[in-house]
């Protein structure tokens, strides 16, 4: 049952919820029986003083022996009723008792169905009031009620020597206040039940609203396994969980082209191999069987030697990847000037570039500009650029490079050309691995799209940007920056 994220879910909201509804009404009820006590008892306080204060005040000096207190009673009783009747009139369920000093009950008024007119207050409850003391509590009072009452006491003082003949009793049922606490008690937990079934509606669509999507993607991350990359999770919203569906589907995407990549790459790799590999066996068949005379031998074989370093080139750039992929290619930083190393490079490249008749410039801000980088991992990636920009430059287009300082202490270095440059489509993926903008393979017949993933991690692990710019049939720019140091500390 709790193996399901949902129903995990589910379970630990509604306890929460539980539980704080079931402290909540205990808090309530705790509240509610505290302070309808406290009215209680102070309701009974006064009524058990002003009846007291009433008694006392026709309480002759004289006349407080023992039958004093309860003749004045019976001479007053219509009077005395009358008042008493008044005074528990003021709160519901109010019962006021007069009694001697014996306990015997004398006066009952208000609800008196309860009272057992025979029966005697006990002698520690009179001692209790008697010494000058309000007494409070909740009892049968030795039997005159039929069942636990809260009660109040005062002491009935004759007027003018404050000498106790009497005691006055006001008391109310406490089932009445346990009917409250019960009806309280019953409003809240049907208001909880109610609140519980819309919070569980509630939490319901919204945790469906989360897990869904997740089920999506694990419907999704199967399709994956079993070699589909076409499916996607919808996207619902602008939250969290929309945001990890948008993630989810950009991750396939770039799956899905990965894949692609890599099933162009591994046919660019087979035709990179099987190729030279077939010229290579087919001119050593020609020359050891005699059907190259021996003074074309040396053309043929540096035609192998030129085949040969095309497969070593090959090679040798699967296993920069793998290096670069396991972390094993570490890069040694040391102060070098990069503008001697661009003029070597372009230098270089001085024969394609005639055949070509490429306009050149090379704009440098200084006549030595000091980066601190690894010379030989820059070294390859200006070269890679160079080379492919002289490749896809049209016909007596321009081929520029560039070295400018920037404000932030780094060096961007530029190389332009004008020709066949790169759709917008494929500009967010050029440094991707396997990636090839020319698929066709017109131009580009020896590279397997790994150059520029190269020269993307190697500028990376440099802490460093490169980027290109470029408008399709028109012109290329790729630009990457190196951190500068000053001459004098290199």
């Amino acid at each position: 049952m709790f193996k399901s994220v949902f129903a995990k879910y589910i379970t630990t909201f509604m306890f929460i919820i539980f539980v704080s509804f079931l402290i909540l009404s205990l808090l309530i009820a705790v509240m509610v029986n505290n302070y309808a006590a406290e009215a209680k008892r102070e309701a009974l306080s006064a009524a058990a003083t002003n009846a007291a204060a009433f008694l006392g005040d026709r309480m002759e000096p004289n006349s407080t022996d023992k039958e004093g207190f309860a003749r004045m009673i019976r001479t007053m009783s219509g009077d005395a009723n009358r008042v008493m009747s008044a005074i528990s009139s003021v709160e519901d369920d109010v019962t006021l008792l007069v009694v001697d000093r014996n306990g015997n009950v004398l006066l009952v008024t208000g609800v008196s169905d309860r009272v057992n007119a025979e029966a005697r207050v006990p002698r520690a409850v009179l001692d209790n009031v008697n010494s000058g003391t309000a007494v409070s509590g909740k009892e049968d009072l030795g039997g005159v009620f039929n069942g636990e009452y809260f009660y109040c006491a005062m002491p009935v003082l004759a007027s003018g020597n404050d000498e106790v003949c009497g005691t006055v009793f006001a008391c109310s049922a406490s089932d009445r206040q346990d009917a409250l606490l019960g009806v309280v008690i019953k409003t809240v937990i049907i208001g909880s039940l109610w609140i519980m079934l819309a919070a569980l509606v509630a939490v319901y669509f919204i945790t469906e609203k989360i897990i869904g999507p997740l089920r999506d993607m694990s419907d999704m991350a199967r399709s994956f396994a079993a070699g589909n990359f076409e499916v996607r999770v919808p996207v619902r919203g602008h939250d969290e969980v929309a945001e990890l569906a948008t993630a989810f589907n950009n991750m396939a995407g770039s799956l899905s082209r990965l894949e692609i990549m890599r099933n162009t790459f591994m046919a660019n790799v087979s035709h990179d191999l099987r190729t030279p590999m077939t010229t290579i066996s087919g001119f050593i068949d020609n020359i050891l069987s005699g059907a190259v005379p021996p003074e074309k031998q040396p053309y043929y074989l540096d035609l192998i030697r030129t085949e040969v370093q095309r497969l070593a080139r090959l090679v040798a750039s699967l296993l920069d990847i793998s290096r670069i992929q396991a972390g094993d290619r570490k890069f040694e930083m040391k102060p070098f000037d990069v503008c001697e190393m661009a003029r070597l490079i372009l230098i270089s490249f001085e024969q394609k570039i005639e055949r070509k008749k490429l306009d050149v410039t090379f704009d440098c801000d200084e006549e030595r500009i000091t980066v601190t980088a690894d010379r030989d991992a820059i070294y390859q990636i200006l070269y890679n650029i160079c080379d492919n920009a002289v490749k896809f430059s049209r016909e007596g287009g321009a081929l520029s490079v560039s070295l400018r300082a920037t404000e932030d202490d780094r060096v961007c270095v530029s190389v332009y050309n004008e020709g066949v440059g790169i759709a917008a489509e494929d500009l967010p993926y050029v440094f991707e691995r396997f990636y090839k903008a020319d698929k066709s393979r017109g131009l580009d017949k020896s590279g397997v799209g790994l150059g520029m993933f190269i020269a993307k991690t190697i500028i990376e692990a440099h802490h460093e940007k490169i980027w290109v710019e470029s408008e399709e049939g028109q012109w290329c720019r790729f630009s990457f920056t190196l951190p500068r140091i000053d001459e004098e500390r290199a």
